[in-house]
């Protein structure tokens, strides 16, 4: 079966000279560069009402909705090898956790890749660094585990997220693209902005996982603490006469859609108010982000992880309305009773 990819709708790229060179101009300016649509992939996962992962659903069971017009589903993909990159925070803050995760090499190994795929590894502090590149021998990703060292305080989340597409993007056509990011969700230091990396993860069909270790930094790895909303309160978008209220905050951020925080991310009406950059960068690539406040918990995450991967759907289409410019909710319903469908959110078009 052939992969096909989503294609950028809209690529926003720093426009830096390579190699990066002193200059007195203005720094980041951004370009748009458009492209045309061909295929839009939806990585779905389907759940029956005791929650378990349901199998076996057959294309013709799946209806298909961008912006609320059905839509003509060309292939499911589910079927193809994984290719991952599990890029690892190594910031000096990570310094008590580094001896967990050196111990997860087999568990990705085995779960997460599965029968023909690969893994890479990278890790970043202040900078991205290549520990292990393409390899399905679960003892090299062992030994890269073993040897990560923790470096500076910065921490470039966003760099390594595009640095992990980057090397997805060199792999064979017919793969399934994952990032697994172990992490702090915030970004310290990064040239890449949120943006530009939501923007080539799509463009090349990556779908993004989080291990949130925030908590068993800040807090130690037996505390449990409820995290604040990724948006101040006083920034966040609640209807016209809507009163601001614990209940608002939490039916909208915890339970609802972080849409309004896309739209505006993508229109350029912010881009520091997100500091989220985990939550929002799995739930606009179909992925999942997992809370870490154990060290029990990473491993009990990497089995949800591998499970998630290896039971989705990857639904493609070719979008009936690409003249309608720019959020687009993506939407999936099986024609089944008891089973409820979960996809990415949506994507960003720009106008023509």
């Amino acid at each position: 079966m052939q992969l096909r990819y989503l294609l950028p709708l809209v690529l926003w790229i720093p426009s830096v000279a390579q190699p990066p060179a002193p200059s007195t101009a203005s720094p980041d300016p951004e370009i748009v560069i458009p492209a045309n649509v061909t295929e839009v992939v939806a990585p779905t996962i389907v759940r029956g009402t005791n929650r378990q992962l349901v199998q076996g659903v057959q294309l013709s069971d799946f209806e298909l909705y961008d912006n609320n017009k059905l839509q003509q589903i060309t292939a499911d993909l589910a079927d193809e090898p994984i290719s991952l990159v599990v890029a690892i925070e190594t910031s000096l803050y990570v310094d008590g956790i580094l001896p967990k995760i050196e111990k997860l090499g087999l568990l990705l190994s085995d779960l997460v890749a599965g029968q023909n795929g690969e893994i890479a590894v990278i890790g970043f502090d202040h900078q991205t660094h290549l520990l292990q590149d393409f390899t399905s021998e679960g003892a090299r990703v062992c030994s890269a585990l073993k040897n990560i060292k923790p470096g500076s305080s910065n921490h470039v989340l966003l760099q390594a997220v595009a640095e992990s597409v980057r090397m997805l993007q060199h792999r064979p056509a017919n793969r399934h693209r994952v990032v697994l990011l172990i992490a702090e969700r915030r970004d310290k230091g990064s040239p890449t902005h949120l943006r530009e990396a939501l923007t080539i993860a799509q463009e090349a069909n990556v779908t993004v996982y989080a291990l949130d270790i925030s908590a068993l930094v800040a807090f130690g790895s037996q505390k449990a603490v409820q995290r604040p909303p990724s948006i101040p309160t006083t920034a966040q978008h609640i209807p016209a006469g809507g009163a601001l209220t614990p209940t608002t905050i939490h039916q909208n951020y915890y339970l609802g859609s972080y849409v309004p925080a896309f739209v505006d991310l993508f229109s350029g009406a912010y881009n520091s108010f997100v500091d989220d950059n985990l939550d929002m960068l799995t739930r606009f690539t179909g992925g999942k982000q997992y809370m870490i406040r154990t060290h029990a918990s990473l491993e009990n995450a990497i089995q949800s992880t591998s499970q998630e991967i290896h039971n989705q759907y990857l639904l493609s289409y070719v979008p009936n309305n690409q003249d309608e410019s720019g959020f687009h909710e993506i939407k999936v319903v099986v024609k089944r009773p008891g089973v409820e469908a979960h996809t990415r959110t949506g994507y960003w078009l720009s106008a023509k």
